[in-house]
């Protein structure tokens, strides 16, 4: 069996997600490697779309930022920002929004925005950007983010991106339609949440990954589906494609 690592495993676990019909409003790092991912693999016609108003780009190294050219260049058209989201995102023709975050929690609401009390937090974070439109616009969404203590949060300081509230219903009493997070791809497992309590469960665990490990990595008791699966390995293809992206990417940032 080929050698991989946690992240590599997380990346492919979620660009296997994605299809052909798919039109993907595309978050900077780990999203932007998996929807990459996939288009260069089994899903080459995949529409990616960038918050910086870039349809159907086809970048052939990860953008640094939603500002990078690479995205420009390799856009089918460029559009302006205002028209991204009015038109596209909040017209309902993203099939899915692919996000990251600081902090998530139980329910897969995320925080990008404090670390600590929001009036004297330890640490500010970048902030939201799209993503809170992204959250609730998109058909669904999905998360990819490594496990640990400080980021698998019981109780988050602060909700940037709203996932499932407090838990099922919560969506629906604020009047969001869409469906939110339907998966958590992360370097240990994958989560989907609970039918009837929207909080993420278990489905699927990595080769080799205790429950013991992801426990250990969680902030809140984990829960896991009746029927809980083993992802697949990757395939040789797949790290190969995912590696070489890695590599032209660092060759021409260094540049």
């Amino acid at each position: 069996m080929t050698d991989y690592t946690p992240t590599e495993i997380m990346t492919i676990g979620a660009a296997r997600l994605l299809g052909n019909d798919d039109v993907c409003f595309v978050g900077i790092g780990a999203p932007s490697a998996a929807c990459n991912l996939a288009r260069l693999t089994h899903a080459p016609k995949i529409t990616l779309i960038y918050e910086s108003g870039t349809l159907s780009t086809r970048p052939t190294v990860l953008p640094l930022s939603i500002g990078d050219g690479e995205l420009c260049d390799t856009a089918l058209t460029t559009v302006p920002v205002p028209e991204m989201f009015r038109y596209w995102l909040q017209g309902g023709r993203i099939t899915v929004g692919f996000l990251g975050g600081a902090q998530i929690d139980r329910f897969a609401n995320l925080n990008t925005t404090v670390v600590g009390p929001y009036d004297n937090p330890r640490v500010r974070l970048p902030g939201g950007g799209g993503a809170p439109e992204i959250a609730i616009h998109c058909g669904q969404i999905f998360i990819i983010m490594a496990m640990g203590q400080r980021a698998f949060m019981d109780k988050l300081p602060f909700i940037t991106s709203l996932g499932h509230g407090t838990g099922k219903g919560s969506r629906e009493a604020l009047g969001v339609k869409t469906k939110g997070p339907t998966q958590l791809i992360t370097d240990l497992c994958i989560f989907e949440p609970d039918a009837a309590t929207s909080e993420l469960t278990v489905t699927t665990i990595h080769p080799g990954v205790t429950r013991e490990q992801i426990q250990a990595n969680c902030g809140w008791p984990v829960k896991y589906a009746e029927n809980v699966r083993e992802t697949p390995a990757p395939t040789e293809t797949e790290l190969n494609v995912l590696r070489d992206l890695h590599a032209r990417t660092k060759a021409a940032h260094a540049a």
